[in-house]
């Protein structure tokens, strides 16, 4: 399979058995290498009502979306609009949060590579009109600041609706308007909806959920998220095509299929760029850029982003110097595991890279003293427990709250083993994955200050 004839075979053919395999409602999926570009579909888009997904069926792509905010940004640096390294508020006075010195000090860079620091799982619904990212920002004046400024990572979907707020008040539009003016319509993309009105003039997915776990996989009780966190992925959808589509301008140094400059020379190359380490949890890359997730690997990186919606996941995959990128979006099921096989296949059988091995529990944990892990971390959204029995298991309690209550979330209790140097991993596996628990710093008392899952948990009270 080292051509597209050759990859669009395999996918038409096997799609449909991986589907079944991994208990996946519907897929659609499209490869994009040099300025070729194929994709398909199987599978049904809903399965109360047996639709068939096609190739032009529209999905959404969850948090991919801060690619497009991001690049938005990026494209009022090119104007001279923005400096990256000014604070926040020389372009958004009203922008405020727990922490007024660290607001004062929080620059766009920061916001773009996930460094601002400050509690970034926040879902307030603030209505469905133009107003309601203007609306949502101004919600954030008590979220708590978890670490200085540009200390660390923090996956922070708060602040990617800062920059949406951003984009709208230098442009002096809306959100949604920015990315029809500036990137769909630039792109000549045709199946791109920036919210549920739009995506019903397509065949739109709908996604699936286990309502309690083992009873199967059903349509889920609504189509997205609250629009006010549009810029951070809850609504955006489209087809995969229109995706690489996205990230073939990106290759080729942001000029758009005719030739005319979506970004400036050399902004694209930026974006994708190194700037700041993830710890070693193996499944949301390794680096991070300016909105680009960044798995460095022996054979070269491979960028791109995750998205995840209620009942949807999708997956954007690139590796630049290939000009290759493979999307593939997806509505239901064990994501993750048809994530790894297809895309492992595609991108070794077109490029010879390797996907990272995904973390996995050792066959033989140790047993370990975790007393600097014990304790509750606390975020908006939920509480997790990390507790050691007599028997020295450890075991670790999420119990969800807020907008997580209201979208449906059940509390859970998972046990841990030793995974790392101040990590642990879980015995069984989530939707596909084993997400490695990272403890951080120090609260004054020798225990971890931060629980990391990709974003930083602060211990409660500390």
């Amino acid at each position: 399979m080292g051509n597209l004839q050759d990859t669009n075979e395999w996918l038409t053919e096997r799609l449909p058995s991986l589907l079944e395999k991994y208990d996946v409602p519907g897929a659609a999926w499209a490869v994009l290498q040099g300025d070729r570009i194929i994709d398909g579909a199987a599978g049904v888009l809903n399965r109360a009502t047996g639709v068939t997904a096609t190739a032009d069926s529209v999905f959404q792509i969850g948090s991919i979306t801060k690619l497009w905010t991001s690049t938005l940004v990026m494209q009022l640096v090119d104007e001279g609009k923005i400096d990256l390294d000014e604070p926040v508020r020389t372009y958004l006075a009203e922008f405020g949060i727990g922490d007024e010195a660290a607001a004062a000090q929080i620059t766009v860079r920061q916001l773009l590579n996930h460094t601002a620091g400050f509690e970034g799982d926040i879902f307030t619904d603030t209505g469905v009109g133009d107003d309601c990212i203007e609306k949502y920002v101004a919600t954030l004046h008590d979220v708590p600041q978890l670490f200085p400024p540009g200390d660390q990572f923090s996956y922070n979907n708060a602040g990617y609706c800062v920059l949406g707020r951003l984009v709208e008040v230098l442009r002096g539009q809306s959100y949604d308007r920015c990315l029809r003016e500036h990137l769909i319509t630039p792109l000549g993309l045709t199946h791109a909806a920036t919210d549920p009105y739009e995506a019903i003039q397509f065949r739109a997915a709908m996604g699936h959920i286990e309502m309690e776990p083992g009873t199967g996989y059903v349509p889920a009780p609504i189509w997205a998220m609250a629009r006010s966190n549009a810029p951070a992925g809850s609504m955006l959808a489209m087809r995969p095509r229109d995706l690489v589509t996205f990230a073939r301008m990106h290759f080729q140094d942001g000029a758009a299929a005719d030739g005319s400059q979506v970004l400036a020379p050399g902004t694209a190359a930026m974006m994708h760029a190194r700037e700041v380490d993830l710890p070693e949890l193996g499944l949301m890359g390794t680096s991070w850029g300016l909105g680009f997730e960044r798995f460095d690997t022996p054979d070269g990186a491979i960028i791109g982003h995750d998205g995840s919606t209620i009942g949807q996941g999708a997956f954007l995959r690139m590796i630049p110097e290939a000009g290759l990128a493979v999307a593939l979006l997806t509505n239901g099921g064990d994501v993750v595991s048809l994530y790894r096989e297809v895309m492992g296949t595609v991108l070794e059988a077109l490029t010879g890279v390797a996907m990272p091995a995904l973390p996995a529990p050792p066959a033989n944990p140790q047993p370990i003293d975790a007393e600097r892990y014990v304790g509750t971390y606390s975020a908006s959204v939920f509480d997790l427990t990390v507790s050691q029995d007599d028997d020295q298991r450890i075991w670790i309690e999420q119990v969800p709250k807020g907008a997580m209550v209201e979208m449906g979330a059940q509390a859970a209790r998972s046990e841990l083993v030793s995974y790392r140097p101040d990590m642990l991993i879980p015995v069984e596996a989530d939707r596909g994955m084993y997400m490695p628990h990272a403890f951080l710093g120090d609260d004054g008392t020798g225990r971890a200050l931060y629980l990391h899952l990709g974003r930083a948990v602060r211990r409660a009270g500390a």
